[in-house]
């Protein structure tokens, strides 16, 4: 991984762990994961809601308020990135959603981790270095507080 500007640090961090959670769910609907082991896909279902709550949502948030508006303030070609990513951002929930169906429950954790390790690598290899390109340090920097806000919130809320 790059070496990130500081306010970019805590978002990445996330992003490592998503992208461990993605290649699990894809394993785990793939029966690659605790093959046999019948409450297997159960537990990591509820793996990735308690992930979701507790991370995911306040990191949505985070990119959403500060980090989106902040990088189209001075690149306005990052205007449809940020959008496409904020519907990615939904259809991320949507998958999180699709959970509580119990139908065909294999298929909607492997398009869950499909979805959730395809925005995370376009975060890191594209929104993340026009952030550290076009936003000044200064706001870089006022944006780190602004993340780290969120993200505390959210963590000591739960």
């Amino acid at each position: 991984m790059a070496k990130r500007h500081p306010s970019l640090i805590p978002l990445c961090q996330d992003h490592h762990h998503g992208l461990a959670l993605a290649i699990r769910c894809r394993k785990q609907a793939l029966g690659q994961l605790n093959p046999g082991h019948p409450q297997g896909i159960e537990e990591h279902v509820n793996e990735v809601k308690d992930f979701f709550l507790k991370k995911l949502c306040s990191h949505f948030e985070a990119e959403e308020m500060v980090l989106f508006p902040l990088i189209s303030s001075h690149y306005s070609d990052a205007k449809r990135m940020t959008a496409d990513l904020r519907h990615e951002h939904e259809q991320i929930r949507q998958g999180i959603t699709s959970l509580d169906q119990k139908f065909e429950l294999p298929k909607a954790l492997f398009d869950l981790g499909y979805i959730l390790e395809r925005h995370i690598r376009r975060e890191e290899r594209e929104l993340f270095p026009l952030f550290e390109h076009y936003v000044p340090p200064a706001e870089a920097e006022q944006a780190k507080g602004e993340i780290e806000r969120i993200l505390y919130v959210r963590k000591h809320s739960l």
